[in-house]
């Protein structure tokens, strides 16, 4: 059983990481970390792992060495304590920003902030299983992905990798609050935030970057254009991505294409149902799951093939999607852990 620990623990990453492995077989969570929170119970914060857990949060100066450790702080955070961790644990899983692009010059053009870690970028694989399996197997460093390049990498890989689609691609991406992170700002102010629905990034989402590094190796001169929507809602995330099909491509070659890539992926499912309300993915129904659910529709009158998409963003777009590679690493069954079905109705 490996000891694991969690930098940033009263986060909602943090959290979910928490929930998801206080009942993992495999691990052991030895320390949870909080400046905000350090010598008070975890259960203050998550009130959901009440009588679950008796850990207690401590101050990250007190981190002490464990086998994995999970590193859940705010986008431009970890690059500046990754030296000192790499000393900390002999396996690292990153749940931010910082370790994702491959490239300097592109993290410090979306991220506006200077990366003052260069020389460990290539030590970090990406963390979608189900693109970089064997890299994650063979890694002791994984930069997970953004929830929304997660949601939409997945959606659009087997089109790409398959020659489906023209290169210039537009997403439409709704998102829920808790994608904003668990300090509070004035747009997440309930009174600003419920009953909207605000276009708050039209245009340069700087998920677009992942979402190009991983398609570009397919398909040439990829252009990712998202525009992001913030709705009244805690959970979920759901893209809408219009794509071109190539000439003469049919439903037949999308489902081949899905079928060909997904059919033995565990958290991967095809929805595209002839009758009921949920004919396409709903992230309503995904809450707490690891699944990505993926549907699509040809239009042969506008040539489009558009592509519906869904997660939950706390666990497949983040902490899920961590316990995943943690599961591969470790060799042990990919789907440890993740296991719950979500909830109807909810």
């Amino acid at each position: 059983m490996k000891n694991v620990s969690i930098l940033g623990a009263s986060g909602y990453a943090g959290g979910e990481i928490l929930r998801i492995l206080i009942n993992h077989p495999g691990v052991k969570i030895k320390q949870v970390t909080s400046r905000q929170f350090a010598g008070q119970s975890v259960s203050l914060v998550h009130p959901n792992l009440r009588k679950l857990t008796d850990l207690i949060f401590i101050h990250p100066d007190q981190l002490e060495s464990c086998d994995v450790l999970f590193v859940a702080l705010p986008n431009g955070a970890s690059m500046d304590f990754m030296p000192s961790l790499f000393k900390k644990a002999k396996k690292i899983i990153d749940l931010g920003a910082d370790f994702r692009l491959h490239k300097k010059e592109v993290f410090e053009s979306w991220y506006k902030k200077k990366h003052t870690c260069t020389h460990l970028l290539d030590k970090f694989a990406y963390g979608i299983a189900e693109l970089r399996r064997n890299e994650i197997a063979k890694s002791s460093y994984i930069a997970c992905a953004g929830c929304e390049a997660t949601v939409s990498i997945l959606a659009l890989y087997p089109l790409v990798k398959h020659h489906l689609i023209e290169p210039n691609i537009i997403i439409d991406a709704k998102m829920s609050s808790s994608q904003a992170g668990i300090k509070p700002t004035f747009s997440s102010h309930h009174p600003e935030r419920a009953g909207s629905v605000r276009s708050y990034m039209p245009t340069g989402h700087r998920h677009t970057a992942e979402i190009v590094q991983e398609l570009s190796p397919f398909l040439k001169n990829v252009s990712v254009a998202i525009s992001a929507t913030a709705l009244d809602m805690v959970r979920g995330l759901l893209v809408t991505i219009h794509t071109v099909p190539k000439k003469n491509i049919t439903e037949k070659d999308v489902w081949k294409a899905y079928r060909s890539e997904y059919k033995d992926e565990l958290f991967i499912r095809i929805v595209k149902e002839l009758q009921g309300i949920y004919r396409y993915p709903e992230p309503k129904l995904l809450q707490g799951t690891n699944f990505c659910d993926i549907g699509f529709e040809m239009d042969t009158i506008t040539n489009r093939l558009v592509v519906i998409a869904a997660i939950d963003n706390l666990v497949k777009g983040t902490a899920g999607q961590a316990v995943q590679a943690l599961n591969i690493m470790l060799g042990i069954p990919e789907k440890t852990g993740l296991e719950f079905p979500g909830l109807h109705p909810i």
